[in-house]
């Protein structure tokens, strides 16, 4: 939709000289560092020529950019950093209830039953979009109550801007959702843009007020401006009112304020009920045309150049619209106004022909296309174009122009979707293979990303992207900074409903590493479990086994005591599983069942050779209890190990063992022997009896 960012450092860095800095680029997962810095200076220079781009970098679609300057002097060597972000809305605090609220509403039209058809699917649809926009609404009347109350120009200006923005996001939303999602016919379409003009153009509105509040209206100076308005727009009733006031203070006149009145009262207006056929419409229409043009051309209201200038409007006549352009302030009040008096039963194809038309009867009386309602500018506003392709029922350049316009993808991606679902745009795929809403709400859900709690409304609309949506997902969910466990157990719950099975694995690796390093050995194991990663929870094991024996006591016992099933990720995490449940077994005094499990973590080689000897210490105490626990055949296997335990070690290994290793070697030596001496002495009694 947009030029590429090929310009992108001559507009980052202001008053950037070129001839004297270099710049340097460190890209993260939404935004980008710009370093400006000196040449030739170490440190600061950077792999790259001088302002060139990242590779693909100059090709990626233009996404809204934002750029926040940090600087500080340092003397003619100072450096300045500018973080240049994807989406700096995302940041607003004031906007984030146009981002949640909007993302139900997302979820609930995605989720809304596809079998609804007619009727009952179009007011489906058009009840969604009148949900976004009473969303854009609050949140544009919560931004002006912030500029209200700040005292800071600053913030003030920003507010201010919002709101502006907001506004004209309300007004485009309002008019395709008569053109395109309601699909207004003929009749009902002039009812429907009339609500439309009386809703966005409020800047008559004060006048008004202070007109009506007044003690005499009709003698105040803004009267007939009034009273202008409510015809322009159509608001026949109160203008009848306003000019009743006026018939009482001029008796004189009376008479002919009866027959405007009653012209405006008879006024032949289109039926949202379809109680009349457009034949029978256009038949009254031209019935009351005539009578008006009769009054008129008698010299009915010559007296009064106000009424007659009415009267003259109630006929169509473009120069006296025209006239009343700085009560309009705008070309589209113009068209409404012009369809309202001369084409009230328009067909919604023709709106094109007649605001092409509007143009260039703008054109003729201005120097510039739009020039009367553009204050003099060369060009029309994006807004114009904007509406002006919305008239012309070009959907495609509607987006396309809003994507250049606004700072944001929300508007776009959700409108977008939103006319996806009316099967608007079945038709139009881009070249690289996603459509148009699925591009518009990857680009969205991207810039969520790069909030630090948005991020969650992301993943559903990356949900709702059948063909790129996972890849997206998959690719932003592993750059989410893990600060905390109760953050990282919400990402972590999001892989595995979406069965991203490596994502899983990296976030527990990643938990279970930063676990490790604060030595909180129960998480980092936990972590690890989940992971199913054999490796590391080995690791954590070993750790588990030299904690316990510098300590001579396990921590995290809970946890150590409720592996169940997983323990068998690893031999090591096993034997931990199991030397726990000996020790468990011991307190309990169940020497029997604790001296079977000890020698088979022995016998059954799954205990670490550098743990033999504190596992041979434990048996100490079963060895010299009163009652024989070891058999001879347990106690030969004892033997064996101790054997296998000292042989193993050279020479000078033995020397270098202290005397606490080998007093421990020569008790248990000692221990085994006087228990073998025990079991056979038993063993033989019980055989001799």
């Amino acid at each position: 939709f947009r030029d590429s960012m090929t310009a992108l450092p001559s507009q980052v860095v202001p008053g950037a000289d070129p001839s004297t800095r270099q710049l340097c680029f460190a890209w993260g997962p939404a935004e980008v560092l710009v370093c400006e810095t000196l040449f030739g200076r170490r440190g600061g220079s950077s792999s790259r020529g001088e302002g060139e781009l990242p590779p693909g970098a100059a090709t990626r679609s233009a996404d809204p950019v934002c750029c926040i300057a940090d600087s500080r002097d340092g003397g003619s060597g100072s450096s300045h950093v500018f973080v240049v972000r994807k989406d700096q809305d995302v940041y607003i605090q004031t906007l984030r209830k146009l981002f949640n609220e909007s993302h139900g509403i997302f979820i609930g039209l995605q989720r809304s039953e596809e079998e609804l058809a007619g009727k009952s699917r179009k007011a489906q649809l058009v009840q969604v979009s009148k949900n976004y926009r009473s969303v854009i609404r609050a949140c544009m009347e919560d931004m002006h109550q912030a500029a209200i109350s700040t005292r800071e120009p600053a913030l003030q200006s920003q507010y201010s801007t919002q709101v502006s923005i907001l506004s004209a996001m309300e007004l485009i939303w309002n008019l395709c959702e008569i053109l395109f999602v309601e699909a207004a016919a003929a009749g009902p379409l002039l009812l429907r843009l009339l609500d439309w003009v009386r809703l966005h153009v409020c800047d008559v509105d004060n006048m008004v007020r202070e007109v009506l509040s007044s003690e005499n209206p009709s003698k105040h100076e803004l009267f007939w401006n009034v009273v202008d308005v409510f015809v322009l727009q159509g608001r026949m009733d109160e203008a009848r009112h306003l000019l009743s006031k006026e018939a009482s203070a001029n008796p004189t006149s009376m008479n002919m304020y009866k027959i405007l009145d009653d012209l405006m009262k008879k006024m032949p207006m289109p039926s949202l009920g379809n109680t009349q056929t457009l034949t029978e419409m256009e038949l009254k229409w031209q019935h009351w045309h005539e009578e008006c043009q009769r009054y008129l051309q008698d010299g009915t209201f010559a007296s009064s150049s106000h009424m007659e200038s009415i009267c003259k409007i109630l006929l169509g006549d473009e120069d006296a619209i025209l006239e009343k352009k700085e009560l309009m302030t705008t070309w589209y009040h113009f068209l409404v106004t012009r369809l309202l008096y001369s084409h009230p039963t328009v067909k919604p194809m023709e709106l094109r022909f007649y605001a092409q038309a509007c143009s260039r009867i703008i054109f003729i009386f201005s120097t510039s296309s739009m020039d009367l309602f553009l204050g003099g500018e060369s060009s029309p506003e994006p807004l114009d174009t904007i509406l002006m392709a919305a008239f012309e029922f070009e959907m495609h350049q509607v987006i396309k122009e809003c994507s250049i316009a606004l700072s944001n993808w929300w508007f776009v991606a959700h409108l977008t979707d939103l006319l996806d679902h009316c099967k608007l745009l079945q038709s139009h795929n881009l070249y690289f293979g996603s459509n148009m809403r699925e591009f518009l709400l990857l680009e969205y859900a991207s810039g969520l990303f790069s909030h630090h709690s948005l991020w969650q409304l992301g993943v559903d609309y990356f949900d709702h992207c059948p063909e790129y949506g996972r890849v997206y997902l998959e690719l932003h969910i592993e750059r989410i900074p893990l600060n905390t466990e109760q953050k990282a157990l919400k990402v972590l719950r999001i892989c595995e409903q979406r069965q991203m099975h490596e994502q899983v694995r990296s976030i527990c690796k990643i938990m279970a590493m930063k676990a490790l390093r604060n030595n909180r050995l129960g998480s980092a194991l936990s972590w690890s479990i989940r992971a199913k990663d054999a490796a590391f929870a080995t690791l954590i094991s070993d750790r588990f086994l030299k904690d316990y024996c510098e300590r001579g006591c396990f921590s995290d016992l809970d946890l150590i005591d409720n592996l169940g099933p997983s323990m068998l990720l690893s031999d090591r995490l096993t034997f931990l599983g199991k030397y726990r449940e000996f020790h468990r077994l011991y307190g309990e005094k169940r020497f029997s069942e604790a001296a079977r499990l000890l020698l088979m973590l022995m016998t059954a080689h799954i205990a670490p050779c550098s743990f033999w000897m504190t596992l041979l210490t434990d048996a100490l105490p079963l060895l010299e209890q009163k009652e024989v626990i070891f058999s001879a055949e347990q106690t030969y296997e004892l033997m064996r190990c101790l054997e296998d335990l000292t042989a193993g070690k050279s020479d000078k290994q033995k020397f270098q063992d202290d005397d606490v290793e080998t007093m421990k070697v020569e008790m248990l030596r000692l221990a085994l022997a006087r228990n073998l001496a025990r079991v056979i002495v038993k063993e033989g009694t019980l055989e001799g009896s």
